[in-house]
């Protein structure tokens, strides 16, 4: 493995309470122990520094959680996929004010041809539902062609409902356009690689890293059970771009640490600040998200706190500017700007609301009240 681009300290040493921190670690254990999930991990860095890291648990039947463990994503994956549009349109390879179909000709088909990058990547863009074929995961032809022939379901802009899937699986294709590259080729040279952090975070897992990762389960009465289908070979290879990727903590909280750089890591500078401040801000302003049932503050790929009184993962107490994102029943990473702080929690069970924002909102206020 390459070096890790955060140098390790302690919480003493980045100005954070280490009795909350504390109380965390309880609440997670406690969790392992009532059977909610096998395993997790954690990690906080703040000021460009690693502060803390933590495994808990299971990875695998008999395999604890170590430090080259890595999680299943889910929709966090949606975040790092965003990263590397930001660096496209940076470079001048499109805007996101243009239309899917200035790059992506085909795209028009079934009456898209005015949705633009912008809807697609804040889940304005009208077709929540669009599923990609298990055939299209490593057939990209048939991929681009299940994308153009998504349909929509309402008009684009008049509604915000989170497109679980579809509108990455719409953003590996237009990074493909523009670059003539895979998706996946592209994540990891031109973002996690420059970074440091390819090691950490993945997008499509090779096939000499698949025993490293930790099972993903589902609750099965008063345990859980694996689930087969986002535990295959097929499915770690994928990467899909909105659901897929495959990481460390430390890498999530890494990764968030050069948004809160302006764009820096480890003395490497990937974006510019202008960029960040343009992606990292809310676009759909109090718009209630269908499908969340509240305003989710939607930026360019992750979401922000905000003032309303709801607000989903990032913590109740988290400052207005903190942003971020979730997966499915099992995690949330974020990064907050007024202190510097970046958090990553990653769980191997998908578990269903009420108990998961619950716990959600706790895991988050422990750190956010760390924070002096």
């Amino acid at each position: 493995m390459g070096q890790f681009p955060l140098p390790t300290t302690d919480l003493a040493a980045v100005n954070m309470r280490g009795e909350q921190i504390d109380r965390l670690v309880k609440l997670i254990e406690a969790h392992i122990a009532e059977g909610r999930f096998p395993g997790g991990q954690i990690a906080i860095a703040r000021h460009g520094k690693l502060a803390y890291a933590r495994n808990f648990g299971h990875a695998r039947a008999g395999v604890k959680v170590s430090d080259t463990t890595r999680f299943l994503l889910y929709s966090n994956t949606k975040v790092i996929t965003a990263v590397a549009t930001w660096l496209l349109a940076e470079r001048g390879a499109f805007r996101f004010v243009d239309k899917m179909a200035d790059h992506v000709p085909d795209f028009a088909r079934n009456g898209k041809q005015d949705v633009t990058i912008m809807q697609v990547i804040t889940h304005l863009a009208g077709f929540p539902s669009a599923q990609v074929p298990f055939a299209a995961w490593e057939d990209h032809e048939k991929l681009r062609a299940a994308v153009c022939d998504f349909s929509l379901e309402y008009t684009p802009g008049s509604r915000l409902h989170y497109h679980g899937q579809s509108a990455h699986w719409t953003l590996a294709v237009l990074i493909e356009a523009l670059t003539g590259q895979d998706f996946r080729t592209f994540i990891r040279d031109e973002v996690l690689v420059p970074l440091g952090i390819a090691d950490d975070v993945h997008v499509g897992l090779p096939d000499a890293l698949h025993g490293a990762t930790a099972d993903m389960h589902v609750p099965d009465g008063d345990g859980v059970t694996l689930l087969a289908e986002h535990n295959s070979p097929e499915w770690k290879r994928a990467g899909s771009p909105g659901a897929g990727g495959y990481a460390s903590a430390r890498g999530m909280a890494a990764l968030y640490q050069m948004m809160l750089q302006g764009g820096e890591l480890g003395g490497k500078r990937l974006l510019s600040p202008r960029t960040l401040q343009y992606a990292i801000r809310n676009w759909t302003g109090d718009m209630v998200d269908m499908n969340m049932g509240m305003p989710m503050h939607r930026g360019l790929g992750p979401h922000l706190r905000g003032t309303t009184p709801s607000i989903r993962g990032l913590g109740s107490f988290a400052s207005p500017g903190t942003f971020g994102h979730g997966g499915a029943g099992i995690a949330y990473c974020w990064g907050d700007p007024e202190s510097g702080v970046s958090f990553a929690y990653l769980t191997n069970c998908r578990i269903p609301d009420p108990w998961h924002s619950r716990r959600l909102d706790l895991v988050a206020n422990f750190v956010h009240s760390a924070i002096l």
